[in-house]
């Protein structure tokens, strides 16, 4: 079988599309306040780095997934059950990325609609694309990139048009706003969504050109954050940090405020689709990653037969893990400071250091 292959413009669509996800739909860095778009700027060199520690690790070991590398740094008997570990937290984040894809769509125009219909039409949308492989998703983000751009700056555009923006909600900055947005950065933002980068363990095999690795998730995490940080601004700079904090989907709530001589509005829309673009995309490379994780542990021949499960299991427990949106941030919370951080940082940064010590004393057999 041919060995699908992406180059560096897919690489760098996918990250783009995976960092924006739903960093850009719910509201992120609170603790820092006024400053998030400061926040999420100071924890773009750890992101960086984290990437780096990623990249690295890939060199090492050009033709495994984390999984792969995992067993041979640890040893099989404890690598085997540490890269099992990964399955529940992919499936568990994914399954939480679906959920608020869903509740987007409820609170802005399905009410009606159960949350499983919503859910069950986005996961099967992501069976599909993964069944027709990894290569295909790729070229299928370039193209999409694209079309979130255009819809982003048409967006923007009409929201200053408008009026509406608001400076004196981002300054002044006093020390305290930047002792705020760096005890927000580290690790909150680190986290999420750079530390998120790690499901691309799994796609940098196919990556065609390991020269190019670094450059180019290096440019793909900077454009990533500064689209960040700039959305997060106007989002503040319109809604100020009361109303930014306490809205569920700050950019949603953005885009419906504008009107324009009674003539240009209900441009939500385009920020809808947009959400979901990012939304599905970020889904769907935690699927992925979950299922080349499976495939590579239990030694599955056939890849696509591992999607169906994946996807079964994160539409169940989009809806079961929490009863309404505000149970669902809460424990997105308590993931986000304990569990996530071991498996995003913690545990590839160990691995790294691990490699590096058994290589120096000669220690691989």
């Amino acid at each position: 079988m041919k060995k699908e292959v992406i180059g560096p413009n897919q690489l760098l669509a996918l990250i783009i599309l995976f960092e924006l996800g739903t960093a850009v739909l719910v509201p992120i860095g609170l603790e820092s306040g006024h400053a998030v778009w400061l926040a999420i700027l100071i924890a773009l060199p750890g992101g960086i780095v984290l990437y780096l520690v990623f990249a690295h690790l890939y060199l090492q070991f050009p033709n495994q997934i984390i999984s792969g590398y995992t067993r041979s740094i640890l040893g099989p008997w404890l690598g085997w059950p540490v890269s099992l570990l990964f399955l529940p937290v992919l499936l568990y984040n994914g399954s939480r990325n679906l959920r608020e894809a869903g509740d987007l769509l409820i609170s802005a125009s399905y009410d009606k609609t159960p949350i499983l219909i919503i859910n069950s039409i986005m996961i099967i949308a992501v069976m599909y694309i993964l069944s027709k492989g990894i290569e295909v998703f790729a070229r299928t983000a370039e193209i999409v990139l694209w079309i979130v751009i255009i819809m982003g700056c048409i967006c923007i555009i009409a929201v200053i048009s408008a009026g509406l923006v608001e400076y004196k909600n981002l300054f002044p900055l006093h020390m305290s706003d930047y002792k705020q947005a760096l005890k927000s950065a580290y690790p909150n933002i680190l986290i999420f969504p750079f530390g998120e980068l790690m499901c691309f363990t799994t796609i940098l095999p196919h990556f065609n050109k390991s020269r190019k690795i670094k450059k180019t998730g290096i440019a793909a995490i900077i454009v990533s954050a500064c689209l960040l940080s700039f959305t997060h601004a106007i989002e503040m700079s319109v809604l100020g940090e009361n109303l930014y904090s306490r809205t569920a989907f700050p950019m949603f709530t953005t885009i419906t405020l504008v009107n324009m001589a009674n003539f240009i509005q209900r441009l939500d829309a385009l920020v809808m689709l947009t959400l979901i673009i990012g939304a599905f995309f970020k889904l769907t490379v935690y699927c992925y990653a979950a299922v080349a994780i499976a495939n590579d542990l239990f030694k599955v021949n056939d890849t696509s037969r591992l999607v169906v499960p994946a996807g079964v299991i994160m539409l169940f427990s989009s809806f079961v893990s929490a009863q309404n949106y505000s149970e669902h941030m809460n424990d997105g919370k308590t993931f986000l400071q304990t569990i996530l951080p071991v498996f995003c940082a913690v545990i590839p940064i160990l691995l790294l250091l691990i490699h590096l010590v058994r290589r120096k004393f000669g220690l691989y057999r």
